[in-house]
């Protein structure tokens, strides 16, 4: 299969020697589980990665575990995995298993090219955001710490600098958690929203408290909130605090963050999952300056008024109406949450209609992402669980610290779980999992997954669907600070139903996903034609796409 689309750049085959091999068997019979996912993290170089043992978290440091980032950070179109340090406890910070950049070698074999890449350090270190910020055409890399942030910049012909100093990120010394890249003030260049969690001094604990009956280490309630920076590019990579509007907002307890145009407007809102608290939702007026509108769009709090503990963030289209819906994973004892967008900046909880109530009440959720599974043109919903609380406090209680993840496929206008007769063990293998990325690493049309433990162990999930069911899109706008078009929506027309993704720098829970689109195309051979609706809001359509390819958008090529 060979490219020769005139409106792309560049395509190329997903996965030619498996559609040559298997084509006619695998199309015919399919694979053993239609939602199979087998474990190849040994065989891929990832399962050797230093991890601790199982404890018991005597702070709240302890227990947050840290993201992931798909990077390509050698320009080889192959993603790269970078893991930031985790795994260290107060008393012994060495434990951590320090920052680590694997190199995707293709066919998912990864090796540890860490101290080539520059990307060597162990300060604890959470959530991730990728973006090239000086425009030179190759992704960048932000990483959120206790303690001064970092900003390494890729360089020419492989490798990283830091820039934490000269960018002016590592200004403030807090416990940075999450970040999000995107165009905030419509200049064309990627400006920084970086959510703060509490302030901690780890050589001076705050006192425990009572959770249900049981002593657990102290926060964050009671603890001070950190207030959230944002920062504006001057268009060279270096970057500004700016206010904006942001300061004249309580600080919270920021866990992620996420920017997207959610209105179609051509402005890039945010939002921002607070834990134990209102979520925030921030909205650009026409002066430039945003507003917080959590509680008025409907976004702030679930269908009872109460704020929620938010870890994790999905961004997905689940009726299809073009607008991006918000999924957000919660504490035990309380319920995941669907935010459903209503257009015009307005959100309702819709979580018991669509059938994720009561379901999630027994997990503490953390990593979540829509994901077409097994390529049939309609995404399914991924949770990864794992309590915060060590295993001698579960087990008094009658709970588990190691939980399975919940998954779901969609039905018209509900959800319903899948179990591992249709999965497959791996979805029913418990852990402590927290940080979690999702990409079609092996470029084969469908999605992998590759999820990140509190212990520092690190699961690679290969995707067994069928192959040639996919299509697997990039974005690229030529001379523009923003190349890879982070705020676009992608929708996939000429199926049965459209289908819609956004580009984005961060999600899941503290990592940052492959700026790609990937949509399942089932039966159907096409051809499909993409409509592209750009960063600053104008839209431009390319034809003739077929499945079992990907294809790189160039902007202006299009109709």
């Amino acid at each position: 299969m060979q490219g020769h689309s005139a409106q792309v750049r560049s395509c190329r085959p997903l996965g030619v020697a498996l559609l040559l091999g298997f084509s006619a068997s695998c199309e015919n019979e399919g694979p053993e589980f239609p939602y199979g996912m087998t474990e190849v993290s040994y065989l891929a170089g990832l399962g050797q990665l230093p991890s601790h043992s199982n404890r018991d978290p005597a702070a709240l440091i302890e227990v947050k575990g840290g993201g992931l980032a798909l990077i390509d950070g050698d320009g080889d179109g192959d993603l790269d995995l970078f893991l930031p340090a985790c795994g260290g406890s107060v008393t012994d910070p060495d434990m951590s298993s320090g920052g680590r950049y694997m190199e995707n070698l293709g066919r998912l074999k990864f090796r540890d090219a860490t101290q080539a890449s520059g990307l060597s350090f162990s300060r604890w270190s959470f959530g991730t955001a990728v973006g090239d910020v000086n425009g030179d055409g190759l992704d960048d890399l932000f990483v959120c710490a206790h303690g001064p942030n970092s900003l390494f910049l890729q360089q020419v012909g492989g490798g990283f600098r830091d820039a934490s100093a000269s960018s002016g990120l590592a200004q403030t010394s807090v416990w940075s958690t999450a970040a999000s890249f995107g165009d905030f003030d419509g200049d064309g260049d990627l400006d920084l929203y970086v959510a703060n969690y509490v302030q901690f001094d780890p050589e001076s604990l705050p006192k425990p408290m009572m959770f249900r009956g049981a002593e657990v280490f102290g926060g964050p309630l009671g603890l001070s909130a950190e207030p959230d920076e944002v920062y504006l590019n001057e268009g060279d990579g270096s970057f500004v605090p700016a206010s904006l509007g942001f300061a004249a907002v309580k600080a919270a307890y920021g866990l992620g963050v996420v920017s997207a145009d959610f209105d179609g407007d051509g402005t890039q809102e945010i939002f921002v999952g607070n834990d134990s608290g209102p979520n925030f939702f921030f909205q650009r007026g026409a002066d430039g300056l945003f507003s917080e509108n959590g509680l008025t769009s409907g976004i702030a709090f679930d269908e009872n008024g109460l704020g929620q503990a938010t870890m994790g963030i999905a961004l997905g289209d689940v009726n299809r109406d073009g607008r991006p819906d918000v999924f957000t994973s919660n504490f035990m004892g309380d319920r995941n949450t669907l935010h459903l967008n209503l257009g015009d900046l307005f959100f309702d909880d819709a979580t018991r209609r669509w059938g994720l109530g009561q379901i999630s009440v027994p997990y503490l959720g953390w990593a979540t992402t829509f994901l077409d599974m097994d390529c049939d043109g309609t995404q399914e919903l991924l949770v990864f669980n794992g309590h915060v609380y060590g295993e001698t406090i579960c087990r008094q209680q009658g709970w588990s610290q190691r939980q399975p993840a919940l998954l779901f496929r969609q039905v018209e206008n509900r959800f319903e779980p899948i179990h591992a007769a249709e999965a497959g063990d791996w979805v029913q293998q418990q852990g402590i999992e927290r940080g979690a990325v999702c990409a079609d690493l092996d470029r084969d049309g469908d999605m992998d997954l590759v999820v990140r433990d509190l212990t520092g162990s690190v699961r690679l999930l290969r995707n067994d669907a069928a192959p040639g069911r996919g299509i697997l899109l990039s974005l690229q706008q030529p001379g523009s600070m923003n190349r890879r078009a982070i705020g676009s929506r992608v929708a996939l027309l000429g199926g049965p139903r459209p289908q819609y993704r956004w580009i984005t720098s961060s999600g899941t829970y503290q990592s940052a996903n492959a700026q790609e689109a990937q949509f399942g195309t089932g039966s159907h051979k096409g051809p499909f034609q993409a409509e592209v609706t750009w960063p600053d809001g104008s839209s431009e359509r390319f034809p003739a796409l077929m499945p079992g390819m990907n294809f790189v958008l160039v902007r202006g090529s299009g109709e």
